[in-house]
């Protein structure tokens, strides 16, 4: 996200390793070097960066830059910014009036002109004053990306808050719950009518039902979160052996893997579970096509570069397709479908993707659904770091 008028400039104090200090930059013009210790800071961004001097020279750019551009940073040390920007006119005059201390910082919307992209990007562009040198820091934030970031934070907040809701919820239910099922036992040993103890079964039955649910609601806070080397192909692999084992007739599950997708940190019990949760719901909805010996779910793997996760850069993450030639979301449920207790089948308990959702966060990733008959497609996104 980008940063607000006035906010102070970017502290010398580096994370976790990276250093604290980078090389100075020579402002041109300027008589001395200037130490701006920020640019292992700016690394870490992840929106469009840049140090330029007062007229838009661009002295330092950050790898966020040279994806948004196309350019390496080599190829963009020392021209001018308004080269990639549609509003040279409104660049140079922010350049200025920021450089002149009449503004803290000026913000404006214009087109960036990028080498790899089809069509101008829209972006916010923000040029704000730096500490005790002759360079001023621009970052271009696109306002598709803000949109998405934005979204993303209020989806975040919204099932985390859903998420305490029912935590809280079946720990109320939990303790009557027990004793609902005690008091019926023990009514059973007392009636001597088969009719009367019928009744007590049907309660034992149910208590022991929302049990279930209960504990299902309450498993992914329960169990512990065990981080070891994985392997997305062996995990995919042991999802389809069960996919396959469970609906073995009529249905395809066919492999798109890149072999070239390292092993990572996570929990990989998460991991099948949180998939296997995605495939398992894709195959109860391809029971027609099942029928007709045509379903078919794909398993694609791909690399991402430059992602935006939970407003942090990663240069590597795994992107994972899960797609159905299925009947697709109910449309009354597709902005809900992953709320607990929310499903699109009778007999459904709403939980699999709640709890594919919540596994997939634990590793700092993200799941979205594009959906319409005849495909759906959840798409997984995590950082390989």
């Amino acid at each position: 996200m980008g940063r607000n008028r006035g906010d102070p400039p970017l502290p010398r104090q580096g994370r976790a390793g990276i250093s604290d200090a980078a090389d100075p930059i020579a402002v041109p013009g300027a008589s001395t070097d200037v130490d701006f210790p920020a640019q292992a800071a700016l690394d870490w961004l992840a929106t469009m960066a840049a140090l330029v001097d007062p007229q838009g020279r661009v002295l330092y750019a950050n790898p966020a830059m040279e994806a948004g551009l196309g350019l390496s940073r080599r190829h963009l040390l020392g021209q001018d910014l308004a080269h990639w920007l549609t509003r040279e006119s409104l660049w140079h005059e922010a350049l200025r009036q920021v450089h002149a201390n009449e503004f803290s910082s000026k913000r404006f919307d214009c087109a960036v002109l990028a080498r790899t992209a089809t069509d101008p990007i829209q972006a916010q562009l923000i040029v704000a004053r730096t500490e005790g040198a002759d360079v001023l820091l621009v970052e271009l934030v696109e306002l598709g990306q803000q949109t998405r970031q934005e979204r993303e934070e209020q989806w975040l907040n919204h099932a985390q808050a859903n998420k305490d809701l029912i935590r809280n919820l079946a720990h109320e239910i939990k303790n009557p719950l027990g004793g609902i099922r005690g008091a019926a036992q023990l009514l059973q040993m007392e009636v001597d009518t088969r009719e009367l103890q019928e009744y007590t079964r049907v309660i034992i039955h149910e208590a022991d039902r929302l049990q279930t649910l209960v504990d299902r609601l309450l498993a992914p806070h329960r169990r512990p979160h065990v981080v070891g080397d994985v392997n997305i192909h062996e995990v995919l692999e042991r999802v389809r052996s069960v996919i396959l084992a469970e609906f073995p007739q009529g249905l395809t599950v066919v492999r798109d893997y890149d072999a070239s997708i390292p092993e990572f940190r996570g929990d990989r019990e998460q991991l099948i579970q949180a998939i296997l949760n995605i495939s398992h719901n894709a195959a109860q909805a391809l029971a027609e096509r099942m029928r007709a010996g045509d379903a078919r779910i794909v398993f694609k793997t791909r690399i991402a570069r430059q992602v935006t996760l939970t407003k942090q850069r990663h240069r590597l993450a795994l992107l994972l397709h899960i797609t159905d030639n299925g009947p697709g979301v109910p449309a009354d449920i597709k902005d809900r479908m992953f709320f607990p207790l929310v499903s699109g089948r009778d007999g459904g308990s709403g939980l699999g993707l709640t709890l594919a959702q919540t596994f997939i966060q634990q590793h700092q990733g993200t799941i979205e659904c594009d959906s319409q008959p005849g495909l759906t497609d959840f798409r997984i996104l995590m950082p390989l770091s």
